[in-house]
């Protein structure tokens, strides 16, 4: 059976989900209208910034809708009367009714950036590397009511880099995702996708990432604070105080060295990297930030303020 082109309703907001619109645009399936979050004050001016999805579909001169929600029947209705085969939604950021999800021949399907039920929720990218995981992937899955607990109609997977960070996950498995989400339409179009049920005993959920969370504990062992690091890069940051100052730490390695001293210590410090004791090992710094000031190497860290890093004291 060949592919028969599908009408599709776009739902995103941000990077990740243009990546998967610019992907649908360029398939053999037609984007009939695209929905994303209202435009939101950005930037130090505050001023009013599309999204990114936004900012794709108008060069295509798609129809864009921007509903602070889709509660309202009205708004239920403009959608309906696009008599779409589906709707994909890629980190739209607003939850559907569940009048929505069923408003398509085929329901609403979601490309989610982990392998559920693994990471279920918010900021399952983050937690992926914070909980020191070493294969990931994305989900293609059909939507209902509960969170990110529908079938699973296509998976694809991908085994995290050394130093990966949430920064460079999240391309990854944008394009990943993208090409899985065409692969999966082309399926449905054929009516050769089995849904499979999420086995809810092996859910884990991932926490929306707070600020307050990216403090640097220095009692933790090592190689969880550089997973917490790769995990907050790029934000909100990993960040410690040094000289009375936040400061942000963007790149650093643990290493499985032994000490005797407290943990924070200053252990050695050139230009090859900051070693600070921690509750296990030692991490060495390799990239900061100071406030209002550029992220540096540790070697121009070190240059600037090497009479401050004192040899046996604390950070």
């Amino acid at each position: 059976m060949s592919i028969k082109p599908l009408n599709i309703i776009f739902a995103g907001t941000p990077e990740f989900a243009a990546i998967a619109l610019q992907e649908l645009l360029l398939s053999p399936h037609h984007v009939v209208a695209v929905y994303t979050q209202p435009d939101r004050p950005a930037g130090r001016g505050l001023k009013l910034t599309k999204s990114a999805v936004k900012t794709l579909a108008l060069t295509y001169d798609l129809p864009v809708y921007q509903p602070a929600n889709l509660k309202d029947e009205k708004d239920q209705q403009i959608l309906a009367d696009f008599n779409a085969d589906v709707m994909v939604v890629a980190a739209y950021g607003l939850l559907l009714p569940s009048a929505v999800l069923h408003i398509p021949r085929l329901g609403c399907i979601n490309i989610h950036p982990s392998l559920l039920p693994r990471w279920r929720g918010a900021a399952p990218i983050q937690r992926t590397i914070y909980a020191g995981d070493t294969k990931t992937g994305v989900t293609i899955m059909q939507m209902e009511e509960g969170l990110d607990t529908g079938p699973i109609l296509l998976t694809r997977e991908y085994t995290l880099t050394q130093d990966e960070t949430s920064q460079t996950l999240h391309d990854t498995l944008a394009v990943l995702g993208a090409k899985a989400c065409v692969e999966t339409l082309d399926l449905l179009s054929q009516q050769k996708i089995t849904p499979i049920l999420q086995e809810n005993h092996l859910t884990t959920y991932a926490q929306k990432i707070s600020k307050e969370e990216a403090l640097i504990d220095w009692e933790q062992p090592a190689s969880q604070l550089e997973q917490a690091i790769r995990a907050f890069n790029p934000w909100p940051v990993a960040y410690t105080s040094f000289q009375g100052q936040n400061l942000r730490i963007w790149s650093a390695k643990a290493l499985q060295t032994i000490h005797d001293v407290s943990p924070r210590t200053i252990l050695k410090a050139s230009q090859e990297g900051i070693d600070i004791a921690t509750g296990e090992g030692v991490l060495r710094l390799l990239q900061v930030q100071l406030p209002g000031g550029k992220v540096m190497s540790i070697a121009d860290f070190y240059n600037a303020h090497h009479d401050k890093l004192i040899i046996g004291e604390h950070l």
